[in-house]
């Protein structure tokens, strides 16, 4: 059954550089501003929900996958985006959330997760094993990943059913960046090795082979290898091309089969567009987008500070400080230094450690109080153009209304059109 992921692979194999923004996020105005892009585009969205964000307990975000399903699919039909245009996709599936339970449990419980992507309706698949569980030491051997991946995906295809799992495409590989960017600074950053990829796929295919999934094998839209990019609080390590050379061969002889590549927020529009040359077609971003939403709603806090009275204000940075203070736990083993580094870095950090407390149920009164605030007002151009830039200018030629959510939005699409640039290499020749 024919996927929209496959028209991008069928263009790369062909030799015409294609790509596909994968949108790694499950904030509502991200994936608003995901929608919008499709919108003026006329492609599709791709948003992907990630194993802690969505899982078959809540996650984070108190969304299992049928809710981020509803959740994206409502902000679509809102904005007029046909559905048959979204495609939704699981973000390191497999046992990394139970990372402290001896393996068998925890792979029961990654056995559990997939199928409810799957029974949802997710069609990309991203099947993560490579972190150990209790009692096994890192890395694990690609024998043991490939046989957890394929066992995942036989979970996949039993809950899915035949109709639904010739929809589904899947994504393998064992050297998996970490999800979220680096959780300690970076040294040295080497590329995949164009032998350990080869293992990879040739282990994989005897775990399917084992598990009895040969026929799956057409549908692996994917391998996730390491092109040498990646981030951390507070530097980027950009691609270059030079050092993928014979890495970028290896699937040379996959007809159904491109690179995907993890932790691209940041790189230049340069470098995201050499990846896209390079094979690597699906470009996953997610801190770098939420980095930019905070950006814009600091940004429209600073411009409240200036038009409403102290008393009526959010608030929102102070806010946003208060809750992470009182409950660190999804910082604080990431921020080293002393309390001033810590304090930087909660806002301002590459690795955007902020994004979890979004969902905080008093930050998302803070954040609807700024926005309404702002919206009963008329925002000063000059004013607008201290802040927002970028949106001053397209407020000013008429493409953009001042209205603060608006703004926002506009401003996460800011990082997303430098993706559909890349993703489009020769339309911008």
């Amino acid at each position: 059954m024919h996927s929209p992921l496959d028209e991008v692979v069928a263009r790369q194999k062909s030799g015409r550089p294609q790509g596909i923004t994968s949108v790694c996020s499950a904030h509502p105005l991200v994936i608003e501003a995901a929608v919008a892009q499709a919108l003026q585009t006329g492609d599709h969205v791709l948003v992907e929900a990630t194993s802690n964000q969505v899982d078959q307990y809540g996650g984070y975000t108190g969304m299992r996958p049928a809710d981020f399903r509803d959740l994206v699919h409502a902000i679509a039909t809102e904005h007029g985006l046909p559905l048959d245009r979204v495609v939704l996709g699981g973000d390191h599936l497999g046992p990394n959330r139970w990372q402290d339970m001896p393996a068998d449990e925890a792979m029961e419980r990654a056995d559990a997760l997939v199928a409810a992507y799957a029974t949802a309706g997710f069609t990309k698949i991203h099947l993560d094993c490579s972190f150990p569980c209790a009692g096994e030491s890192a890395p694990l051997s690609d024998e043991v990943v490939a046989e957890r991946a394929a066992r995942l995906i036989r979970a996949a295809e039993d809950a899915a059913g035949p109709e639904g799992a010739a929809r589904i495409r899947y994504v393998i590989g064992t050297e998996v960046p970490t999800p979220g960017g680096a959780h300690e600074e970076l040294g040295a950053l080497a590329p995949t090795t164009a032998e350990a990829a080869r293992t990879t796929l040739e282990q994989h295919r005897k775990a399917f082979a084992a598990h009895g999934i040969e026929d799956v094998w057409p549908r692996v839209m994917a391998l996730v290898v390491q092109p040498a990019v990646e981030f951390d609080h507070l530097r980027v390590v950009d691609y270059r091309p030079e050092r993928t050379r014979e890495l970028r061969r290896v699937l040379d002889d996959e007809p159904g089969m491109v690179f995907e590549a993890h932790s691209t927020d940041y790189q230049t529009t340069g470098a995201l567009t050499a990846l896209v040359e390079d094979h690597w077609a699906v470009l996953k971003v997610g801190p770098g987008l939420t980095f930019a939403l905070r950006e814009a709603l600091f940004a429209l806090a600073a411009i409240e500070d200036e038009l409403v009275a102290p008393a009526e204000r959010s608030h929102l940075p102070e806010v946003v400080e208060r809750r992470m203070l009182a409950e660190p736990a999804k910082w604080e083993g990431y921020y080293p230094g002393d309390p001033q580094e810590q304090r930087l870095a909660r806002r301002y950090s590459y690795s955007d450690r902020l994004r979890y407390y979004w969902p905080d149920p008093e930050i998302v009164r803070a954040q609807t109080r700024l926005l309404d605030n702002l919206a009963a007002l008329d925002i000063p151009l000059p004013l607008l153009s201290a802040h927002l830039p970028n949106q001053y200018a397209r407020v000013r030629r008429g493409e953009l209304a001042s209205a603060p959510r608006d703004l926002a939005v506009d401003r996460v699409r800011d990082v997303l059109r430098d993706y559909a640039k890349a993703c489009t290499p020769e339309e911008n020749v």
